[in-house]
């Protein structure tokens, strides 16, 4: 009977022995779980932030690629602008020019006919002074339409560059506002990393949040343009020019 007692009694140990190597294993395997578990967690999460750091490089780079873009086109603008202007002034001078020839032209071929005939001496003084009084009046209005235009072609160019300087210096302000609330973003994600309590993290997740939004619209108006100026708008002036007039700058 005590043998049997001594045996169950064993028996018993055994068990309980099995079941604490069962409850140890479980635990070990447990606590591997949770440590893979932490391993992919952390991973993901890296993987997250390099994912999250590209995304910010990659639209950084397509910002820059299209400020670049938007200089580029505003230069050849520019440029055409100015190259129109020049030629403009060319062919309005070449048209004068033409003009002056052809009027000395006609002049001097009606002197030879008026001289030819003895005759025709009254008349073709009267010819002469009738013809030097209306080049002298169409070299004078020219003169005058030439300047009128001038001035007013310079005026534009004025306005287009403080126009463009305007955009220019909205651009700058966007790309400002941009840099400072990407740089106190970062700030406050370096900050809210080590906060200790959570009235701080509540506080610094407010500001991050605001320096976000702010970024998010100064990137928004950075890619609509910053409001750049378009030159060289506004409807075109009236020709008051006289019919047949033929150096009119509205030719």
């Amino acid at each position: 009977m005590a043998e049997q007692k001594e045996s169950s009694v064993l028996f018993s140990l055994k068990e309980l022995m099995n079941l604490e190597e069962d409850r140890i294993k479980q635990e070990e395997a447990d606590k591997d779980r949770r440590a893979r578990q932490e391993a992919d967690a952390k991973a993901a999460a890296e993987r997250a932030a390099r994912d999250a750091e590209e995304r910010r490089i990659r639209e950084e780079e397509e910002a820059r690629r299209v400020e670049e873009l938007r200089r580029k086109e505003e230069a050849a603008r520019i440029e055409a602008i100015r190259h129109g202007e020049i030629e403009k002034a060319k062919a309005e001078a070449e048209h004068k020019a033409r003009m002056e020839a052809m009027s000395r032209q006609q002049a001097h071929e009606q002197q030879l006919a008026a001289l030819n005939s003895d005759q025709g001496k009254k008349r073709l003084k009267l010819i002469v002074g009738v013809a030097v009084g209306v080049l002298v009046i169409a070299i004078i209005g020219g003169g005058v339409a030439m300047k009128n235009a001038a001035e007013q072609r310079e005026k534009e160019h004025a306005a287009d560059q403080a126009r463009i300087a305007a955009a220019e210096a909205e651009s700058k302000r966007l790309k400002d506002t941009f840099d400072s609330a990407q740089k106190r973003e970062e700030e406050l994600k370096s900050s809210l990393a080590s906060a200790k309590d959570e009235a701080t993290r509540a506080k610094l997740e407010a500001e991050l949040s605001k320096a976000t939004e702010q970024k998010k619209q100064a990137g928004a108006a950075i890619q609509r343009g910053g409001g750049a100026a378009k030159p060289g708008g506004g409807a075109a002036k009236p020709c008051n020019c006289p019919p047949g007039d033929p150096l009119c700058s509205c030719l």
